[in-house]
């Protein structure tokens, strides 16, 4: 009984990770517009090269703008333009990118 509630309670956990993050998504599309020139409008790109950000998972949105901030992951325009966002700002992107089928 106790692993069936363990295993319950870490499923809850995922499913509700993406809901505790709180984020306007109109203030993430004015701020989306520096993403468009690689992501495409609305998240969509044109480019094989560049990955769609529309319809992604909001925690792994943030999760990959954190991590080029802070250096785990190396692009040099993904870095650049990820040091002058405020977590705030990380959280409305990833709420529009993640609201955008």
């Amino acid at each position: 009984m106790k692993m069936v509630a363990g295993a319950l309670m870490v499923a809850v956990t995922l499913c509700m990770s993406d809901m505790a993050v709180a984020g306007d998504a109109a203030a993430g599309k004015t701020k989306s517009e520096a993403c468009v020139g690689c992501h495409g409008m609305n998240g969509h790109s044109n480019n094989p090269n560049n990955p769609n950000l529309a319809g992604q998972k909001k925690s792994y949105l943030i999760k990959a703008m954190k991590d080029y901030k802070d250096g785990k992951r190396q692009d040099p325009m993904m870095s650049s333009l990820m040091a002058g966002l405020t977590d705030a700002d990380m959280e409305n992107l990833a709420e529009f990118y993640s609201t955008v089928k």
